[in-house]
């Protein structure tokens, strides 16, 4: 699936937005025969409602679309889409009544509107087609719907068509699409090349782990995205019961986020170096599943007791942030769907990062406002670093006592970063319910946010 605005030569329908206060004053200048149809039909400007008004000879001349109030509007990231999914199929330009510091984002959410995972039994979207208007870069907004396309379809896609071997092919076949070279380390070969945690976690499924990375770019600052691709996780030894299990196809969501956020970077051609590493595991059962009570050594020499291999996610993510890091890259950004604590903490809508870096969280928070892809900031707090401490071994995967773990995830995952400059997004990657421009399911949490901040943070 494209999503893509209209060709500005095409034929199209006057929008007017109107927000439901300003409706007695835009009737105003309109003659009779429109105020009369408004009020026939009760369009009152309501929120995603519209009217088809037509002219002197039965066509539509014109169609309003309700903007709601500003309290309602608040609670919707994209308001213009709750009435572009209920407009009938057509090509459709903006007339008036959207303030220009929301153009864009509402004409992004117009292109998401059109959003639909049909792979399996055929799904209704908005069909309704948007002109850009002028001023809007176009480009940049399809290269974000067409990233969220991405990150939707694969987080939607269950495990059994969407294990680490497919993730490799998408990555494979992103990398071909924009001319970045892509390389795999599978299995055994990873033992070999020092990446044991991706292997342990992953050996007891029928597809092998591996190490995906992706590279493109010749000049410029260096950056590295991480994204954990654990394709199922069951809980491993500690079994998820079956509530929990019922959304582990999304747990690969963090590897989702960043081909993303990589196909946006490669498509818009900023000027930068971009290493994509996805560790691409399935936390299964079996015979030779790692255990609580082991103890595994990391790529960067760590040792790491296994109090819980239901927490596996930063095992895998450990080892391709040590690669990163020998890289010496200006910055590393990892994403993934890696604790419910985040969950309780800020909910499913907001996408919580950790960074110690005051320039880099500014440029995100006021990127993420800009780019509607809210953000939330957590703390490295260096005393909860003696609970991820179990003096048997250097690390613990999974401190006892339930509290701050989020954080202490965040915590165990910088140790493997060292001095890089750091960001961690700790997201959730799912819809929980239908939103206007968001279908239920996979979700992109943070990119565009990133994307708008890349430039401030390394100076583009």
């Amino acid at each position: 699936m494209t999503l893509s605005f209209a060709p500005s030569s095409d034929p199209s329908i006057p929008l007017h937005v109107i927000a439901q206060p300003d409706l007695d004053n835009w009737l105003q200048d309109q003659p009779d025969t429109v105020r009369a149809w408004v009020a026939a039909n009760g369009f009152t400007g309501a929120m995603g409602q519209t009217l088809l008004v037509p002219g002197a000879h039965g066509a539509v001349d014109i169609v309003l679309a309700g903007y709601g109030t500003e309290d309602k509007r608040a609670r919707k990231r994209f308001p213009l889409a709750a009435a572009a999914m209920t407009l009938p199929k057509g090509t459709y330009h903006i007339a008036s009544g959207i303030h220009a510091d929301r153009l864009e984002m509402e004409c992004l959410g117009w292109l998401m509107a059109g959003y639909a995972f049909d792979r399996y039994a055929s799904q209704s979207a908005g069909t309704a087609a948007l002109i850009a208007p002028e001023g809007v870069d176009a480009n940049r907004l399809e290269a974000m719907a067409n990233a969220e396309v991405l990150t939707r379809d694969l987080v939607n896609t269950p495990a059994s068509d969407m294990g680490p071997e497919q993730l490799q092919q998408a990555a494979e076949a992103l990398a071909g699409e924009f001319g970045a070279a892509c390389s795999v380390i599978i299995g055994k070969a990873l033992l070999d090349q020092n990446f044991p945690m991706i292997h342990t976690v992953g050996r007891a499924a029928e597809q092998a782990p591996r190490l995906i990375e992706l590279n493109w770019g010749s000049s410029g600052p260096k950056l590295t995205l991480v994204g954990k691709g654990v394709c199922f996780d069951t809980g491993g030894l500690n079994l998820k019961p079956g509530a929990s299990m019922g959304l582990m196809k999304k747990d690969m969501g963090g590897a989702a986020n960043v081909l993303g956020l990589a196909r946006m970077i490669m498509q818009l051609g900023l000027p930068l170096q971009l290493k994509v590493l996805i560790p691409a595991v399935e936390n299964a059962l079996a015979g030779n599943a790692f255990r609580p009570g082991d103890i595994l050594t990391s790529r960067k020499g760590l040792t790491v007791e296994i109090n819980n291999t239901d927490a596996e996610g930063r095992l895998v993510l450990a080892d391709a942030l040590a690669l990163a890091a020998e890289g010496e890259p200006d910055l590393v950004i990892s994403m993934a769907t890696l604790t419910g604590a985040a969950r309780v903490a800020v909910g499913p809508d907001l996408a919580p990062f950790y960074t110690d870096d005051q320039h880099c969280a500014s440029a995100l928070s006021h990127a993420a406002e800009a780019s509607a892809d809210p953000v939330w900031r957590m703390p490295f707090h260096a005393p909860y670093e003696a609970m991820i401490e179990p003096g048997i071994a250097d690390l613990d995967n999974a401190p006892s006592g339930g509290f701050a773990g989020s954080i202490t995830a965040a915590l165990f995952l910088r140790r493997f970063v060292g001095a890089q400059r750091y960001i961690h997004f700790d997201i959730y990657s799912w819809q929980p319910s239908k939103e206007p421009g968001r279908t239920k399911g996979g979700l992109g949490q943070g990119p565009r946010a990133v994307l708008a901040a890349l430039p401030e943070i390394l100076g583009l």
